[in-house]
């Protein structure tokens, strides 16, 4: 096991921590970082450090590379700097290491790779300078090509120390730490703003992995496809028109002999029952991928699906409880690709709404649904009915139907409802997953998007769209599978320079920021957000009671009323409310950098939008907190209260 250090952030006791002593932690805690009061030192050990028993002794035990600890003391012997280390921030020490053979590690955070089906290969720098060459270039091509050929040809290019693997590693399944030691934001020739970073790869080699390069090893990729219809009234004919759909594409299968490769599944959700006891369900499962047999047990297990006999409260409906339960409620674990299909004539009921089944917005359940490699296609009957909830609708679906891997939108709209107009987009979707698994079965390689790519300008038709979308993702989704099955590792490297998006399509990003949060960090966090949501929704009654609100809390923490008082406009991150860490996070915060006379001139609609957009993370940091299977344990005998959870950038307050 690898140690990974953690920082434990203490919101309550800000200001009252002294200045790190240079010499010796007072109360046995780790030094504190310069110029900071929560933060405390941590390093990462480079290859052939040794653990010695005391300052000066260079006799002792040899540590894993990229072990990552917290700094308790220093002192200096045999002409050399030394720290003394332990595994967690809670007075366990393990001994002294030279300090030339560590290096600082100051933000808590790490990096996850993005899906590489539609882009090239991520490469990792010696030097920033190779780096700020290609991204300065008029012609980023003519330096990356190169490289990209000797690489390929040679294995090596010159200052190219690693690059990232062929297929897909899931965070969520093997999680690897890919620490940020520095970065800073440039602008590239072409316009677009990139984040270079200065990173430490720590994964560890399995010696028992093999890596299986024979396209043969697609032979056992299959996959599930799960509709998730609204049941309300006016939905009967999409349903039976999707019951039709269906038992075509097995009739395929049959003939195909793909019946163990391709699972179809329906979820049915309607609206809340308290508000309406005769919608008889909120959600329902009608047809588990993983126990339908063939097109015949499909069509039996959902006979019964009908449409809604009395209308709910709302012409919203409850589609995210419908989602939530496709994507709590299936075992998608045994399928290799993973797509849900939405199809509504309706908007969602916001989670901020008492009707809510789940409290969660569409941006949180695609994190969930993205967590598990789930696609979420959503067909969206615009019918005349439904014309004045229609734009609201569009928005949270390409919200939800947004699939971060492959940076594909799959919200696809159906004008006026037209049936048969529907019928066609079913029918090309299932018909089009069906195709690749075939091609997978039959050892063909996984699809790439330059097969599918379009010319500039060139117009497509939905059905098109779909098909270029299913078949990248497709490839996306084919690149996880072999991943998993190879036990894919990041790259063995020491320190190297990358750039967060792409050398060539510098649009598309290479990677995604995590922020690594303690059980104690997460509640702090909580509890502070709840805060603030408290003022804010003083705030709508009586624009100063916000900031009022929020001086009282920081004067509860520790932060000097005096000074508090005497500041104008004052910013929420100048409050001190919230964490030290916050502060040195690469990101834009709407929150941290709100301010009196902002809040002051906001509309009641502005202010709403604000409080439901923190309400919905304060509800996903406790779902968060819930989800016992994706907390991690980074440091060897560290302190339980050490366990992190990776929380995407986006978010964070």
């Amino acid at each position: 096991m690898i140690n990974f250090p953690i920082l434990r952030l203490i919101l309550p006791l800000y200001g009252l921590f002294l200045a790190g002593h240079a010499l010796a932690a007072e109360g046995n805690k780790p030094l504190l970082q310069e110029g900071k009061k929560t933060l405390y030192q941590r390093v990462l050990t480079t290859p052939g450090c040794k653990l010695g028993k005391t300052a000066g002794d260079d006799k002792g035990q040899l540590q894993p590379a990229f072990s990552s600890l917290y700094v308790y003391q220093k002192a200096d012997a045999n002409g050399e700097s030394w720290v003394n280390v332990g595994p967690d921030s809670y007075g366990k020490t393990i001994e002294w290491l030279p300090k030339s053979c560590t290096v600082d590690w100051k933000m808590q955070l790490t990096l996850a790779f993005t899906n590489p089906a539609n882009r090239d290969r991520l490469l990792f720098f010696k030097e920033r300078k190779s780096l700020d060459d290609i991204l300065a270039a008029p012609d980023p091509v003519s330096l990356v090509a190169p490289l990209r050929a000797k690489l390929k040809r040679e294995g090596q290019a010159e200052g190219v120390q690693a690059q990232e693997p062929e297929f897909f590693i899931d965070l969520q399944k093997q999680f690897y730490l890919l620490p940020i030691l520095s970065g800073e934001e440039v602008m590239t020739e072409e316009g677009f703003y990139t984040r270079l970073l200065n990173v430490a790869s720590v994964s560890k080699a399995d010696p028992n992995a093999k890596q299986v390069e024979d396209v043969n090893q697609l032979k056992g990729f299959n996959a599930t496809v799960v509709f998730v219809i609204d049941s309300t009234i006016s939905m009967g004919p999409y349903i039976e028109r999707t019951k039709e759909a269906v038992n075509k594409i097995y009739d395929k299968i049959k003939q195909e002999n793909l019946g163990e490769q391709v699972k179809f599944g329906l979820i049915s959700y309607r609206s809340n029952t308290k508000a309406v006891p005769g919608l008889e369900y909120r959600t329902k499962i009608y047809a588990d991928p993983s126990q339908v047999k063939d097109g015949k047990d499909f069509l039996n297990k959902v006979a019964d699906l009908k449409e809604a006999k009395v209308s709910s409260s709302l012409y919203d409906e409850d589609a995210y409880a419908g989602v939530q339960s496709a994507i709590d409620d299936i075992d998608w674990s045994k399928f290799g690709a993973r797509y849900m299909v939405l199809i509504t004539d309706a908007g969602a009921i916001d989670g901020s709404n008492k009707l809510s089944g789940t409290g969660l917005d569409a941006k949180q359940l695609r994190l969930e649904a993205g967590n598990r490699g789930i696609a979420i296609y959503t067909l969206h009957l615009k019918t005349p009915s439904g014309k004045d909830n229609h734009a609201k609708a569009e928005s949270q679906y390409r919200d939800l139907s947004n699939f971060d891997s492959t940076q594909s939108n799959l919200y696809q709209a159906v004008n006026a409802g037209d049936l048969n107009a529907f019928g066609q987009q079913v029918d090309a979707l299932a018909a089009a997953i069906t195709e690749q698994v075939k091609s997978a079965y039959m050892g063909e390689p996984a699809v790439g998007s330059a097969l599918y790519a379009k010319d500039e300008g060139q117009k497509v038709t939905p059905e098109q769209k779909l098909l270029q979308d299913t078949a990248l993702i497709g490839h996306a989704m084919q690149l996880a599978y072999l991943g998993k099955k190879n036990g894919t590792q990041a790259p063995l490297v020491f320190k190297a320079w990358i750039s967060d998006r792409d050398l060539i399509k510098q649009n598309i990003p290479t990677t995604d920021v995590r922020v690594l949060l303690t059980k104690g960090q997460l509640s702090d966090l909580s509890d502070v957000v709840n805060q603030i949501l408290h003022a804010a929704n003083e705030g709508i009654i009586s624009p100063t009671k916000m900031f009022e609100r929020l001086r009282t809390v920081a004067a509860t923490m520790g932060a000097d009323p005096n000074q508090l008082k005497q500041q104008e406009n004052t910013k929420i991150t100048e409050l001190g409310v919230l964490g030290e860490y916050l502060a040195d996070l690469p990101y834009r915060s709407d929150v941290l950098n709100l301010d009196e006379e902002t809040w002051k001139s906001w509309d009641g609609l502005s202010q709403e939008k604000f409080i439901r957009t923190l309400s919905a993370k304060l509800r996903h940091y406790q779902k968060y907190n819930a989800d016992v299977d994706r907390w991690v344990e980074l440091a060897k005998d560290s302190d339980p209260r050490d366990r992190v959870y990776p929380v995407p950038l986006e978010m964070m307050p």
